[in-house]
């Protein structure tokens, strides 16, 4: 992965960072579809990337595992709400500790790759895998919540809501007004 990848990377992050901190409507596409393009791409530059050893496969699985669970906490500390009769999320401050604990993860199979000889492990290459599958699994928790809840996604750009059959007609105000 290039400087210019990578910077593109961290700015992408930041982007989602600030946007789960302020709070937005959540489109349905969005929350699941995006997640598993990027984790997509994420898998086909691990292939890319040379030849992967048994330390590459250790070190990925554990660095993938850790990422799923920090993205399932994330999914549980988000707060959903109805805002205009869709779906308003908002991370609390207290979830940038996950983010923390996302980038530490990401640091800490960076080292102990290196040090077993997991040279695509080690390197940069994993980031769009991993937050791919970050983001998938907080959507794993969000989807389900907002569905349980009766709060329909916010409307696609050609006016369709995401999954709109699956809603409930429950009382919105069950998850809270946001």
């Amino acid at each position: 992965m290039s400087w210019l990848e990578l910077l593109l990377v961290a700015g992408i992050i930041g982007f989602v960072i600030y946007q789960q901190i302020a709070g937005q409507q959540v489109r349905g596409r969005r929350l699941v579809v995006l997640p598993a393009v990027v984790t997509v791409i994420g898998f086909l530059g691990l292939h890319g990337a040379g030849h992967l050893d048994h330390a590459d496969y250790l070190w990925l699985t554990v660095g993938a595992i850790g990422s799923v669970l920090i993205g399932l906490a994330l999914g549980a500390v988000t707060r959903l709400g109805s805002r205009d009769g869709v779906l308003w999320a908002k991370l609390p401050l207290r979830g940038l500790w996950l983010w923390a604990a996302l980038i530490g993860w990401r640091v800490l199979i960076m080292v102990i790759a290196a040090r077993t000889g997991a040279h695509v492990a080690a390197s940069s290459t994993p980031l769009l895998f991993t937050l791919g599958l970050n983001r998938l699994a907080q959507a794993a928790v969000i989807a389900p919540r907002a569905m349980l809840a009766g709060i329909p996604f916010a409307p696609e750009k050609d006016g369709r809501s995401f999954a709109a059959g699956a809603f409930k007609s429950a009382d919105h105000d069950r998850a809270g007004r946001y």
